[in-house]
């Protein structure tokens, strides 16, 4: 079985800001701004090169009924972790230290700015279609 991960929804408490941090800060693309309804609003954000996305909102259960922060180790996997890093520091980020576990798999951490948590993920052996 085929499967595809395609929108993972963070809880904020200020989309707005959210939307800053994801699109200034980190460099993904803002696929969608809308407001489809009384109250709810949906913001979609999107990793360079990934097929699946944040979403950032309210008005609906995904959002709403979650804390914002609730989200830890969503993994960002990046094909060279040392200059993601130095990018985000660039950029203003406060990524902590690359962790070398073994294996050829590292890891750095981050927030944005409710304390959702983020990984950055680098698996060397992973490349070409299985990246």
């Amino acid at each position: 079985m085929k499967m595809k991960l395609e929108l993972v929804p963070i809880p904020v408490t200020d989309v707005d800001r959210a939307k800053e941090f994801y699109t200034e800060a980190l460099g993904f693309t803002a696929d969608v701004d809308v407001a489809p309804a009384p109250g709810v609003r949906v913001v979609q954000v999107t990793p360079p090169g990934s097929a699946c996305s944040i979403g950032l909102g309210t008005g609906l259960p995904a959002y709403d009924d979650r804390e914002p922060g609730a989200v830890k180790a969503l993994h960002v996997v990046v094909a060279d972790i040392e200059a993601a890093r130095s990018e985000l520091i660039g950029r203003g980020v406060d990524v902590g230290a690359i962790d070398d576990v073994g294996g050829g798999v590292k890891y750095a951490s981050l927030a944005d700015p409710d304390g959702n948590t983020l990984v950055l993920q680098e698996m060397a052996w992973r490349t070409g279609d299985a990246f």
